[in-house]
């Protein structure tokens, strides 16, 4: 399908006051960015500090972010492309929260005020498979979208193990800003071999 923007793509609220703390110390509402048609969705649970200067979720400054590096291997970057608006193709990127404080992590209000805003991505986009990165991420998404206890999993346990969910299968990743390259390495290794599997087996078929 002809897509008009990579940025906030499905036109969501730019000047959202869902969070007065997090209005007060924002730059911009950062809304999922990438290919609409996107089989992978990779949340995390808040923009980078650069992303709330940018409004593109993980956007790089000079050089690419270490996520977009990691799509870039997996061939769903363009790393020829700028940093601060790569090319994305079959990969979308979005956020629990949609605002930065600088000084702390999104609390369990403000995640759930923005879960409209990420339930309707996920709708709309219909991913094959979701990528939490990161903890908070895994916890919300597990709790959302599979059967099991949220609380037993663990992103120590389950980078990079493939997690059959509701309609969904879910990957999670170790935040690639402070993961080890063998870390990085194995991830990478594991999705190119889902990527290159039947992956499409669970679109579709979600239930709520």
């Amino acid at each position: 399908m002809a897509q008009e923007t990579r940025s906030n793509p499905f036109g969501m609220d730019a000047d959202c006051r869902n969070c007065p703390a997090l209005c007060e110390t924002r730059e911009t509402v950062v809304h999922g960015y990438g290919d609409v048609t996107a089989d992978f969705c990779f949340v995390s649970k808040r923009p980078t500090r650069r992303a709330d200067a940018t409004g593109v979720p993980f956007a790089g400054d000079d050089e690419f972010s270490s996520l977009q590096r990691i799509l870039g291997r997996l061939g769903l970057c363009d790393l020829t492309s700028d940093p601060a608006e790569p090319r994305l193709e079959n990969a979308y990127l979005t956020s629990l929260s949609r605002c930065r404080h600088p000084d702390r992590d999104p609390t369990a209000d403000e995640i759930t005020n923005c879960e409209p805003y990420l339930d309707a991505e996920i709708r709309m986009i219909n991913p094959h498979l979701l990528v939490p990165i990161g903890q908070r991420a895994l916890t919300s998404l597990g709790a959302e979208y599979t059967t099991r206890n949220p609380d037993d999993l663990r992103i120590e346990d389950l980078h990079g193990e493939s997690i059959r969910g509701r309609g969904f299968e879910l990957v999670p990743l170790f935040d690639p800003s402070t993961a080890t390259d063998e870390e990085i390495d194995d991830w990478v290794r594991r999705f190119a071999e889902l990527m290159a599997a039947d992956y499409r087996q669970t679109k579709g078929r979600r239930s709520r």
